[in-house]
């Protein structure tokens, strides 16, 4: 069972399960969890680490429109060193101010792996949820898609400092924030631009038809990508850019009140009735999924 297929199972029992985050009055939450061997690449430093797993969870109270408060995280590994702890807390810390939220502490655990567990709380009075995307509106991204795969694919070429770099993400929350009365749907793209099309599809039971020359790709995605389709490939579907995708039935108002806050904005397709598309072609449902079989 990988993760989609266990949220289905517990949102039975769970009817708050499947947003980014949970609401609860005012309150949003969001908790995640990251392993080395599957989310930290050989030469990601314990700073990076730090301010990627709790990167990650801004992201989500970001995709609510929340504010973000402050995180917590739980550091385990298979010993305590000084220099690494350090370098994790700093990455942790720096993160959160940018968002001008404070880093908390956590707990400490050992491991045979480094393994990490972050919680981020914020507050929002009225969430941006997944549901309410209404044919006839425009779908949009913030920033530049593809940056994770480049990044992975630096790591691999030894290029730990270019890696690195990359690794680290401004999380969108002041993208989030202005867009409460603009965005009808949104979540984050850790799954990867197509997987969350589907997700939002299926959210709020519509579909989407988006246009490949429309994606605003990042730069580093040239360097590596080897052909057309294969920028597409990082573009769309693998994932953990933690940009922003939304809905919304103003575009210029919408892209106006992003890019007031120093982040760009683009219009990349339209929502429709059913079906997701690029190009006029289906957009296969393909990205990052905990637990999903190769």
């Amino acid at each position: 069972m990988d993760e989609r297929s266990a949220l289905a199972m517990l949102s039975t029992s769970l009817s708050a399960a499947g947003d980014d985050a949970a609401v609860v009055d005012d309150l949003a939450i969001t908790t995640d969890m990251l392993h080395e061997r599957s989310d930290f690449p050989a030469g990601t430093t314990r700073e990076t680490a730090g301010w990627r797993a709790v990167g990650a969870s801004l992201s989500d109270l970001a995709a609510m429109g929340a504010d973000a408060t402050c995180a917590v995280a739980v550091y385990a590994a298979p010993a305590f060193k000084e220099a690494a702890l350090a370098a994790f807390v700093r990455g942790a810390s720096e993160v959160c101010e940018l968002v001008d939220a404070e880093y908390v502490g956590g707990d400490l655990d050992h491991h045979s792996e480094f393994t990490t567990a972050t919680t981020a709380v914020g507050h929002v009075d009225e969430p941006i949820y997944r549901s309410g995307a209404t044919p006839g509106e425009a779908v949009c991204v913030t920033g530049a898609l593809g940056r994770t795969a480049a990044a992975l694919r630096r790591f691999a070429a030894g290029d730990a400092d270019a890696g690195n770099e990359l690794f680290r993400f401004t999380p969108r929350v002041a993208a989030g924030r202005a867009l409460r009365g603009h965005a009808s749907a949104m979540m984050d793209s850790s799954d990867g631009l197509a997987r969350s099309l589907h997700q939002l599809a299926e959210a709020s039971d519509c579909g989407f038809a988006v246009e490949w020359d429309r994606l605003p790709v990042h730069p580093a995605v040239d360097a590596v990508a080897d052909s057309e389709a294969d920028r597409r490939e990082c573009a769309a579907h693998v994932g953990e850019d933690f940009e922003l995708v939304f809905t919304t039935p103003d575009p210029a108002a919408a892209v106006a009140a992003v890019e007031a806050t120093g982040t760009d904005a683009t219009v990349i397709g339209d929502v429709t009735d059913d079906g997701v598309v690029a190009a006029g072609e289906p957009l296969p449902d393909r990205g990052y999924t905990h637990g999903e079989e190769e």
